[in-house]
C-alpha cells in the first residue's frame, strides 16, 4: 500500500502488484480496491496490475466534497505522476468504466489501451436499469437489499457454489457522504459528447444478462468509440469479469497483447 496526495491535498491510497507493463483496474461505484482480488492475478504473467482506493473508500481520505467521475479520472492521473508511469493500459467496470472513459477522453496521451466493462456512457443517451431492477436496490431491509444486488451481479448457479464473501457489494467502511457523493458522480456521468474523441484502442465487454446497467449500452458505446470492439459473454450479468473470469480475463489479455502489437 503506497499514497499520493492529488492538487486539492486528498490522500489517496493506491496497490502495485506484479511485473511488467501497467494495467490500472478501475473498480465499481462505492467500492476499493478488493473489487479485483478475485481476479486481479489472472493478468500477472504478462502484466503488473495497478488499483486504488477512490477517494470515499478503502484507506483514502474521505472528505465530503463534491465528486465527479472527472475528479476520480484526475486521482489516477496523480497516482501514475507518483508512480513515473506515462502510458498504461485502462480497464475500468461498471462506475470504473465511467472513470475509463474520462480518462480516455481527457488523457489521451496517457492511455496505451482502453477495455470498458459492464458500463454505459452516461446522460440521456444512456439506457437504464427498469424499475423492478430499483425498487430491489432500495428495498428498506437491508439483507433483501444485499440480495437483490448478489443476484443482480452473479447468477443462482454461481451463487450456490461461491458463498462469498464477495467485494462486489460495496465498502462496508464507507461513511454515508462517501456514499451519497458517489452516487451523486456516478448518476451524472455523461461522456456522450466526449467519446468520439477516444483515440485508444478500445475493447467493450458485457454479459448479456446484465441488469444493473443493462446490455443495450455496450453497443452504444461500441458505436460512438472509433473502431471499438464489442465481445458481449452468454447468460452473464454484471460481475462478468468474476463469475465468468475463465473467458473475460483471456480476452482482456489477447486484446492488450493484440494492441501492444499496433504501430
Amino acid at each position: 500500500m503506497k499514497y499520493t496526495t492529488t492538487p486539492d491535498r486528498t490522500r489517496i491510497a493506491y496497490q502495485l502488484q506484479g511485473q511488467g507493463a501497467p494495467l490500472v483496474l478501475l473498480a465499481g461505484q462505492a467500492n476499493n480496491h478488493h473489487w479485483w482480488d478475485p481476479v486481479r492475478a489472472d493478468f500477472h504473467p504478462v502484466r503488473s496490475t495497478l488499483t486504488l482506493d477512490y477517494r470515499g473508500t478503502g484507506d483514502s481520505d474521505k472528505p465530503d466534497t463534491p465528486h465527479s467521475t472527472e475528479l476520480f479520472a484526475q486521482d489516477v492521473i496523480a497516482v501514475l505522476d507518483d508512480l513515473r508511469i506515462d502510458r498504461a493500459a485502462i480497464y475500468g467496470t461498471s462506475m470504473g468504466g465511467r472513470v475509463a472513459q474520462q480518462l480516455a477522453a481527457r488523457h489521451p496521451h496517457r492511455v496505451s489501451a482502453l477495455i470498458l466493462g459492464c458500463t454505459s456512457p452516461g446522460g440521456p443517451h444512456s439506457i437504464e436499469r427498469d424499475n423492478d431492477v430499483r425498487q430491489a436496490l432500495a428495498q428498506p431491509q437491508p439483507e433483501a437489499a444485499r440480495q437483490a444486488l448478489l443476484e443482480l451481479m452473479y447468477t443462482p448457479r454461481w451463487l450456490a457454489d461461491h458463498p462469498g464473501p464477495h467485494h462486489t457489494l460495496g465498502d462496508p467502511r464507507m461513511p454515508a457522504h462517501s456514499r451519497r457523493r458517489h452516487l451523486a458522480a456516478s448518476s451524472r456521468h455523461n461522456a456522450w459528447d466526449l467519446l468520439p474523441g477516444i483515440s485508444a484502442p478500445t475493447l467493450v465487454i458485457h454479459g448479456t444478462d446484465d441488469l444493473l446497467n443493462p446490455t443495450a449500452n455496450a453497443p452504444l458505446l461500441a458505436d460512438r468509440i472509433p473502431d471499438a470492439r464489442l465481445h458481449l459473454i452468454p447468460g452473464a450479468r454484471h460481475a462478468y469479469f468474476e463469475e465468468g473470469r475463465t473467458h473475460a480475463s483471456p480476452l482482456v489479455l489477447d486484446f492488450l497483447t493484440t494492441t501492444s502489437h499496433q504501430p
